[in-house]
């Protein structure tokens, strides 16, 4: 159903949202001196050329990222978004596309940490060869794991300075990553209730989503946000990727009248067909 590697999706309709609320949260962090760390428990390659075969067997990002380059009338999250991007490929056409770990350095402050996790043996070896050509600060604020974030994710909780930002973005190539997901938000509450966690799942036709999803909305003792984007109807096969969504539990107070924002924004821009649309729910506890 996916691609292990990151590449054959970076930049698509999945990256835009997660990507918009993640620089939000970090943005958010950055608003008080205290250090805080990213933990990254599917890190991938870390950053990807479009132009290379991998991207451009599918060429996602033409209906991701590709349909808001141009756009003057951006949300201001996504205005940041496309503004960092645009940074990257110093004000250029569309080249490269960051991963998290790459817009995590990009944000992070120099007391702050980034963790990351990579199981796959060819993003770790991409994304520890990339992170070895930056300078030495940045060399001194990353550590790179290869082992299963979901299995590891607990030996880094809490963290130090008791501030947090955790992002958990599977594959769920395997249908087992639903259940991996809520045992290991379950297990990171337990140590760390007051973390932030960004979730990451994909809208297909499984009976595994809407399970995890739910069980992710019955979690007791924090606040959440909820947001769903569906770009196209789904397939009569039920294969492949309709939309996605981002589940925030302990979400900065900023966050849901962004993406109210945001949302209705990215249905009209990166809706495919008439059955575009968004969910945006929310609890505080």
């Amino acid at each position: 159903m996916f691609s292990y590697r990151h590449a054959f999706h970076a930049g698509n309709h999945a990256d835009v949202l997660k990507h918009t609320v993640l620089i939000h949260v970090l943005n958010y962090f950055n608003r008080k001196p205290t250090p805080y760390w990213v933990i990254d428990t599917h890190a991938g390659a870390g950053i990807y050329d479009l132009g290379d075969e991998w991207a451009e067997k599918t060429a996602e990002f033409t209906t991701g990222i590709t349909r808001l380059w141009h756009q003057s009338d951006l949300p201001e999250d996504l205005q940041h978004y496309v503004n960092y991007i645009k940074d990257l490929n110093l004000g250029e056409s569309l080249q490269f596309y960051p991963g998290s770990p790459w817009i995590a350095l990009e944000y992070m402050r120099e007391g702050d940490r980034l963790r990351l996790f990579e199981l796959h043996p060819s993003e770790f070896q991409v994304l520890q060869d990339h992170i070895a050509q930056q300078d030495r600060q940045i060399s001194r604020q990353v550590t790179i794991f290869e082992k299963n974030g979901f299995d590891f994710l607990k030996s880094q909780l809490p963290p130090p300075p008791r501030r947090a930002i955790t992002l958990i973005d599977p594959s769920y190539e395997d249908k087992t990553d639903y259940r991996h997901v809520l045992k290991t938000v379950k297990e990171a509450l337990a140590r760390f209730q007051t973390g932030c966690y960004l979730i990451w799942y994909p809208l297909v036709q499984r009976k595994e989503v809407f399970d995890m999803v739910h069980h992710l909305e019955k979690l007791p003792n924090v606040s959440w946000i909820n947001a769903a984007l569906t770009v196209k109807r789904p397939t009569k096969t039920g294969y492949g990727l309709h939309g996605s969504g981002m589940f925030i539990i302990n979400p900065p107070y900023t966050l849901l009248p962004a993406l109210q924002k945001i949302m209705p924004y990215l249905v009209t821009h990166l809706g495919e067909d008439d059955k575009a649309s968004f969910q945006l729910n929310h609890f505080e506890k």
